[in-house]
């Protein structure tokens, strides 16, 4: 009887579950859900430059390039939370000392990203520097997925919209990131 029982709850079981799955599947991804796949994306390069540092070859030209591209992540990303996200949710969750703590820990995070981009990456600070500033940024994260990512959805604001706002002015902000490192030293010396 006991097996009769489990088989007959098992079709409803597995009849519910396709009903809910499509629910969940058509959510659209919302402003929260944009920004977090950034952390992500800079987290994997965060563990990234740790296997550099203890890799016995410590190529320091590949820990300057990966280095480089976790300061333009992190720019763009604190460019658009700043612009876009930040002030949108400041209006709909009137919580200020939340983003003002947010917009602290940008500027000590913009701090450590200029002096590591001012660095030559054989000193001897430069993977103490990327270490400190992934310890930062996992601090910041986890503030902005426990409590304002949870306090912007319980809002009407429409994060769904503000999702493509925030696409479109990373887009932006990438493509200029990405014709800086053209322009100064190689081209200024050809030039004169």
């Amino acid at each position: 009887m006991g097996t009769t029982a489990a088989a007959r709850k098992s079709p409803t079981a597995s009849a519910k579950t396709p009903a809910r799955a499509p629910a969940a599947a058509k959510r659209q991804k919302d402003a929260c859900d944009l920004l977090d796949a950034d952390h992500k994306a800079v987290k994997a390069m965060f563990k990234e430059y740790e296997g550099l540092t203890e890799s016995r070859s410590r190529s320091t030209t590949k820990k300057r390039q990966l280095a480089d591209q976790i300061c333009k992540e992190l720019t763009v990303h604190a460019t658009i939370e700043e612009e876009i996200f930040y002030p949108a949710v400041r209006k709909a969750i009137k919580d200020n000392d939340l983003l003002n703590e947010a917009t602290v820990e940008h500027a000590s995070a913009k701090d450590l990203i200029a002096q590591i981009k001012g660095m030559d990456a054989a000193e001897e600070l430069f993977d103490a520097k990327v270490t400190v500033l992934g310890e930062y940024i996992d601090h910041h994260v986890k503030e902005e997925r426990t409590e304002m990512f949870t306090k912007a959805r319980a809002t009407k604001l429409d994060l769904v919209g503000l999702a493509e706002q925030l696409r479109q002015r990373k887009e932006e902000l990438m493509a200029q990131e990405e014709e800086k490192p053209v322009t100064p030293v190689a081209e200024l010396s050809v030039a004169l």
